[in-house]
């Protein structure tokens, strides 16, 4: 498989033309500021931070990278959105936030990097690529032996047909419309299948509530649409 193999073009545009609007807690990535705090939380519950070498994957306008430096991360944050990356650098900038941003894929970071970080993110990725497995084995390639592994997805279930695409992108307009495909929505089960096969332990599926009308968001149930999940390499592998 080629460094970029690993990448619908389509679904990398459609972002990448959001991408001057990726700041505006009104616009249309108005979902993710809310759920970020919840995210962050997640993680920081169960990896140290502080001075933890972490990778953040697709990494968008840096919303994610810029709370994990915050929390006392050496971050490196890759995405393949040039738009996405240049906004991302622009606003680390102008916060003074010290993250390195490389507009580069995965595959090349695992290349280059293998075995090295302590802690990866990749969230809300994981349904937009064509080869899900092949993204959890070149993720699990990034992890030291003892780092974690962080993923935060939609379940196919009925339940995200209606409300993730059918209530937030039609009708309550919360996401753009073709943010998602049902049949690219990833199971939960498929997680930690995909996980065993690349060397990882499944140790929590926790829920991610989000409600549309007060905007809040809180860990919590079922993993009936919205999910994060957390993995890890054992310490002795090699």
């Amino acid at each position: 498989m080629s460094l970029a193999a690993n990448v619908d073009g389509a679904e990398l545009g459609k972002f990448d033309s959001l991408a001057h609007a990726f700041w505006d807690p009104a616009g249309p990535f108005r979902t993710l500021h809310a759920m970020n705090p919840v995210r962050l939380e997640y993680v920081r519950a169960r990896a140290p931070l502080s001075s933890a070498r972490v990778a953040d994957v697709g990494c968008g306008g840096g919303l994610l990278a810029e709370a994990l430096a915050g929390a006392g991360a050496d971050v490196t944050a890759i995405d393949l959105a040039p738009g996405m990356i240049e906004v991302a650098r622009l606003h680390a900038a102008d916060r003074g936030a010290r993250i390195e941003y490389r507009c580069e894929a995965v595959e090349a970071l695992a290349d280059r990097a293998a075995h090295s970080f302590d802690v990866v993110t990749c969230m809300e990725l994981i349904e937009h690529v064509p080869d899900p497995r092949a993204l959890m084995q070149t993720l699990a390639g990034l992890l030291r032996p003892g780092g974690q592994l962080f993923l935060s997805t939609l379940n196919r279930t009925p339940a995200s047909f209606l409300l993730a695409i059918v209530g937030a992108e039609y009708l309550a307009r919360l996401l753009p419309r073709g943010t998602h495909e049902y049949a690219k929505l990833v199971r939960p089960s498929e997680i930690a299948a995909w996980g065993r096969a690349a060397g990882l332990g499944l140790h929590d599926v926790s829920g991610l509530r989000f409600n549309p009308l007060t905007f809040e968001c809180r860990i919590g149930g079922l993993p009936r649409v919205n999910y994060l999940t957390h993995l890890s390499r054992a310490a002795g592998a090699t």
